[in-house]
This record gives C-alpha cells, structure tokens and sequence, in this order.
C-alpha cells in the first residue's frame, strides 16, 4: 500500500473510514529521531502491505492535526482502529515495538 500522506482535507477518509488498523507517524523535517525512525516506518508500510495502513503528518505543515491529536513532541507514534484512537507512542521506538502492538491490533478482528 505505501505510505499516505495525511493533510486536514484527506484525514477522515484516510484514517477515520479505514477499514484497517492505521499507524500515524507525526514528524518534522528537522527533527533527528524522525529521520532515524522513519525508515522504520518505511519498512513496515511494505511489509504489512494492505493489512495495515501506515501514514504520515508533517507537523509544520499540518499543525492543526498535531494539536487536534495532542502532539507536543515529535515522533509520536498513533495508532488507530476503525476510526477510534488506540495508542499514542512518544520519541523514537524500536521495529519491534511497533510490530508488537500492530500484531495485537491485528489480532483482536
């Protein structure tokens, strides 16, 4: 699937209609532990394929997501199910951190 890009005007279909759990990964360009995590992100995207939807939001350019998700540091991690928030993760997380928690979001359908 890829990763999507979020802005205010695709946020509902993308995150709040899904169909899937959705990993929101809120980020900066200058920021050092975004850069280091979003490969990560990256990887999973691929690997989970239509599974799982993972997302992006610039919190420069997106603010108004930022705040309405309550994103005061970056990269905060959010994890969503059919449109209901599930879990927030702060600063840089393992692979295997987010693995563990998109398994138990799978697993619970």
């Amino acid at each position: 699937m890829g990763v999507v890009e979020l802005t205010k005007e695709n946020f509902e279909e993308e995150v709040l209609a899904a169909k899937v759990p959705v990993l929101i990964d809120f980020w900066a360009d200058w920021c050092g532990p975004c850069k280091m995590q979003s490969p990560i992100v990256d990887q999973l995207a691929e690997e989970y394929g239509d599974r799982v939807k993972i997302c992006k939001v610039n919190v420069d350019e997106q603010p108004a997501l930022a705040l309405n998700y309550q994103v005061t540091n970056i990269p905060t991690l959010v994890f969503m199910k059919y449109g209901i928030f599930q879990e927030r993760m702060i600063g840089l997380q393992s692979r295997e951190t987010i693995q563990e928690y998109l398994e138990t979001l799978l697993d619970a359908e």
